[in-house]
């Protein structure tokens, strides 16, 4: 099959994952780039990890890194409060997140975000030799990935409405019994 084929048969959701990212890649840059003059990669690196022309794979992941970056969050701040900086916090930190999100908290979608985000928060007072330092830069980029989370699946609610997505045009009409 050809690559036209593809798109017809795919009924063009690269197109409307490209555009989802367009648009919310626009407002992060906006947001964060020009109000916040603050890097927005972090915050478009998530988003982009998040974002779905179908709104319930969205969500989905939405949740689950939500759920595992907040996971992160808290233990590389235990780990910050324990002691000072040390090389070796990184790798205990980062096998505890693991540990707990995979057999206590254990939701499996984006689990992986949760020993990121342990990684962003302990690495940050890391380079910079400082636990307080570390913490204010850890918790400002654990905030920017969220934020793009939330872009992402705001983007994805609201063009699933303005262009919806194959999936969401079945349901609507077999709801209606049409389908």
């Amino acid at each position: 099959m050809n690559w036209w084929g593809r798109i017809i048969k795919d009924h063009f959701l690269g197109f409307h994952l490209a555009a989802n990212i367009f648009v919310a890649t626009s407002v992060l840059w906006i947001i964060l780039g020009q109000f916040a003059k603050l890097d927005p990669i972090w915050a478009i690196s998530s988003m982009v990890a998040s974002i779905d022309p179908n709104v319930n794979l969205a969500y989905q992941t939405f949740r689950g890194r939500l759920i595992n970056a907040m996971l992160g969050c808290t233990i590389g701040l235990v780990f910050l409060t324990l002691g000072g900086v040390s090389d070796w916090k990184l790798p205990f930190a980062l096998s505890v997140t693991v540990l707990i999100s995979s057999y206590i908290v254990h939701v499996p979608q984006m689990w992986r975000q949760a020993p990121i985000t342990a990684a962003l928060v302990v690495a940050a007072s890391l380079t910079h030799h400082s636990s307080k330092t570390g913490a204010e830069i850890g918790l400002s980029r654990v905030g920017e990935v969220i934020l793009g989370c939330i872009v992402g699946l705001s983007v994805t609610l609201i063009m699933s409405k303005v262009w919806p997505p194959p999936e969401a045009e079945a349901t609507a009409a077999s709801a209606k019994g049409g389908g």
